[in-house]
């Protein structure tokens, strides 16, 4: 099993976070570091401090060496995929190559509210959560791009300079859902993020991920699978690992750990030591 870290840019610091990127960077066990996408704190108080996800993931990258850095998920109606593309491309380059370019189709109606966002129903969310991803991989592969969807329309698009990563960033949707998460992951996707849920329901979802992919003639081994496991401010990092260890029985790839604030870059090397047992 191979590992990741996640810090939610809530209810912290710039430091806090800066300070756990850096120390992770020196932590080969480590292989990429992640944030996520949101306005307001979640499944906490809203009325906490949250940094922007796409401007603190890129000042990350740019603070590290190695580690490859992304969010886990970038929430679609947030921003044009025309822009996202110009996004990504610019912080690929900017990292030199270290973006993971996460995506999913968006659920929070709080911020989208209370931001004045649009955030659709369900079913025109995810129509317009495939076609931005149409989108972007033609911006990011192809010199002129044409496209006409029902929402978004490309006439002669140029996206320049092109990503360091040929032929782009390694996409991630984030999702478990049967009916659209999972068959849109089967065509866009490099690496799929079970979000939460026991080791039996990762396993079925990732076997109904898999179904998909052979029912379009993809070999699912073309998609890394990662879960998010937890740890809090005080946790024993034993436990931890049996987290991680749990869902490597079932074949996931990569446990990504989500750190709880406070966020301490002390944290990490006891976490290592325990999570190295399962390589």
């Amino acid at each position: 099993m191979r590992f990741a870290i996640k810090t939610a840019p809530q209810n912290t610091t710039w430091k806090d976070m800066l300070d756990v990127f850096r120390a992770a960077d020196d932590i080969e066990l480590f292989e990429s570091g992640w944030t996520f996408d949101h306005f307001y704190p979640i499944f906490s108080d809203p009325t906490g401090p949250c940094l922007e996800g796409w401007t603190t993931t890129t000042a990350l990258g740019q603070a590290t060496r190695r580690l490859r850095v992304g969010l886990m998920v970038t929430g679609n109606p947030y921003r044009h995929p025309s822009v996202l593309a110009n996004m990504a491309a610019t912080v690929d380059v900017i990292t030199g190559g270290r973006l993971e370019l996460g995506i999913g189709a968006g659920w929070n109606q709080e911020e989208a509210d209370a931001l004045g966002i649009d955030l659709p129903p369900m079913k025109e969310r995810f129509d317009r959560f495939e076609e931005s991803l149409e989108v972007i991989t033609r911006l990011l592969t192809q010199t002129e791009s044409d496209y006409d969807g029902r929402y978004y329309q490309l006439r002669q698009a140029r996206c320049e300079p092109k990503a360091v990563q040929k032929p782009h960033p390694p996409i991630t949707i984030g999702g478990s859902g049967e009916k659209r998460t999972l068959p849109i992951a089967a065509r866009f996707a490099q690496h799929w993020n079970f979000v939460a849920g026991p080791p039996d329901v990762f396993e079925h979802k990732r076997n109904v991920l898999h179904d998909a992919c052979r029912a379009i003639g993809r070999d699912p081994s073309e998609i890394t699978t990662s879960v998010q496991v937890f740890c809090g401010p005080d946790q024993d990092p034993k436990e931890v690992a049996d987290q991680a260890a749990s869902y490597a029985e079932v074949g996931c790839d990569l446990a990504v750990v989500g750190l709880a604030p406070p966020h301490r870059a002390s944290v990490l090397e006891p976490l290592a030591d325990a999570l190295t047992q399962l390589t």
